[in-house]
């Protein structure tokens, strides 16, 4: 007779991150973050900041991700006893939108473990208490019809959120825009086109402030034979 499965499984020893990896990222918009993994890496816009998060400049962090599935907390409850300070806390419900993946409580004990945000494919709710713990959240909406803990769940490795596959050990930045995977195996590349982002954005920036209005001279385009007038 086949036995009953663990209703949870915890993976303690993935690859984290170093300290500096973590501070380069520190500050950068998530459009920035993007334009330096080819324009790619953003979770779903369904998922949206709330409470914090709508004031709060760029968070970053290590993923620490709690795999539920639908209408489950468990991995996430599980994932506080795993997480350290400074880590993003992300909850996979698979996108189930049919109850919340997490209320002011469990923010609130997230806070205390000195995590700096937290992230999931799902609703939340008690959008009052979420306010009132000031931890910056990103979600789908809202929903107080209550999750399950009963598993199974998995803790500290990999899942698909918001369209992205996320991993334990990725970094990720969130801003008001959105929020940003980098794979682990993707760190030290990032960083460095990160780098040629930033001067392109100054540069073009400059521009935009000198009163620049357009992006290209049509006359000169017409003329070199790359567009027509057809007026």
């Amino acid at each position: 007779m086949l036995e009953e499965p663990p209703i949870l499984r915890i993976r303690r020893g993935f690859p984290r991150p170093t300290a500096a990896q973590i501070e380069a990222f520190r500050g950068v918009p998530t459009g920035f973050v993007c334009d330096a993994m080819n324009g790619a890496g953003s979770l779903d816009t369904a998922i949206a900041p709330i409470g914090a998060a709508t004031t709060s400049g760029p968070v970053v962090g290590t993923a620490v991700v709690a795999d539920n599935g639908p209408a489950e907390i468990l991995a996430t409850m599980a994932a506080l006893s795993l997480v350290q300070e400074g880590d993003i806390l992300l909850s996979a419900v698979h996108g189930y939108q049919g109850t919340s993946a997490c209320g002011d409580l469990i923010l609130g004990m997230m806070k205390n473990n000195g995590v700096t945000a937290f992230v999931t494919d799902g609703p939340m709710r008690d959008v009052e208490g979420i306010e009132e713990v000031g931890l910056p959240a990103w979600c789908t909406g809202l929903n107080p019809n209550s999750p399950y803990s009963k598993g199974p769940g998995a803790v500290g490795d990999a899942a698909v959120i918001g369209g992205q596959r996320v991993a334990s050990g990725d970094i990720i930045v969130a801003d008001r825009s959105g929020v940003v995977v980098i794979p682990h195996a993707k760190i030290n590349e990032t960083i460095k086109a990160l780098e040629a982002v930033k001067a392109a954005e100054a540069a073009f920036e400059a521009k935009v402030k000198g009163g620049a209005k357009t992006f290209f001279d049509l006359d000169a385009m017409v003329a070199e034979g790359k567009a027509i007038w057809i007026d």
